[in-house]
């Protein structure tokens, strides 16, 4: 027993001692958006075909992509999202966006400076001609008026629902803990996304929000093909939009680094996560 017990200590010291010798492989950064065009990228607008990017609503300007509605008279509940090409599983996404201009004329009051992205989406290609929002989950981005808080960064829940703390949330959206950014300037947001296991939310280097098990269920979902929505069914994997909700907002760099490729354990992949968010900032 004292021999077993003694091996289980050395090993666990050994164990140890490598993940803090450990030096994480140069992790490869996937640009998903080329800083000149919408190459890769696939406009889906609310009673529009998959495609179609009515008013230009979705235009590359200055080295950003720009959510615009300068040639919308109203915005008529047109809710819009420009999907990547490909799905992704495990992934570390990180966003640099900023709001600008005024809504446009019809918007929700909820929908100024509100945006987001849309991770582990249908298929666009599944979506309804009408339908509204894609089954997601959406990181939602709020911007402050200068005088009250205003969280960014959330979490809501197109035709989904989560776990957190072990209990099933079917609330539509959740707050997450990050201060409040006013006015036009440029905001960074990293999302790590472990498949079903784990998801995280970071409103710069700062952890504001985590769930895990994102899975098909609940409301917050119109127009959507019957036969898309399988209540219950786990969400692994799926498609990256950007969102159009009627304020006009700004994305200057969507990157992402595929995380299979790096080969880490868990313990590894805290540690190499930990130490990059402190270098980067």
């Amino acid at each position: 027993m004292l021999f077993t017990h003694i091996l289980s200590i050395l090993i666990h010291l050994l164990i140890s001692d490598s993940i803090a010798k450990f030096s994480a492989p140069e992790p490869v950064w996937v640009d998903l958006f080329n800083g000149s065009d919408l190459s890769g990228w696939t406009p889906k607008i609310a009673g529009y075909p998959l495609g179609e990017n009515f008013g230009e609503t979705f235009r590359v300007r200055n080295g950003e992509i720009q959510v615009s509605y300068e040639n919308y008279t109203a915005f008529n509940a047109r809710y819009g999202h420009l999907f990547y090409e490909k799905p992704f599983g495990n992934y570390l996404l990180e966003i640099e966006y900023r709001f600008f201009g005024d809504q446009a004329p019809g918007g929700e009051g909820w929908a100024w400076r509100n945006s987001g992205v849309m991770l582990h989406c249908q298929a666009p290609k599944t979506m309804g001609l009408n339908q509204d929002f894609p089954i997601s989950i959406e990181a939602q981005f709020l911007g402050g008026d200068g005088k009250e808080e205003r969280s960014t960064c959330n979490l809501c829940t197109p035709g989904t629902h989560v776990v957190m703390e072990g209990k099933l949330v079917t609330q539509h959206c959740i707050s997450s803990q990050s201060k409040t950014y006013a006015g036009d300037q440029w905001v960074r947001a990293r999302f790590l996304v472990l498949g079903d296991s784990l998801i995280r939310h970071y409103a710069g280097k700062d952890l504001v929000l985590s769930y895990n098990k994102p899975q098909v269920g609940g409301a917050f979902v119109n127009g959507h093909n019957q036969e898309e929505k399988k209540d219950g069914q786990m969400l692994q994997s799926g498609f990256i939009s950007l969102q159009s909700e009627s304020h006009p907002i700004a994305f200057r760099k969507v990157r992402l680094i595929q995380l299979d490729s790096l080969n880490l354990s868990r313990p590894q992949l805290e540690k190499w996560l930990s130490e990059w968010l402190d270098s980067e900032g």
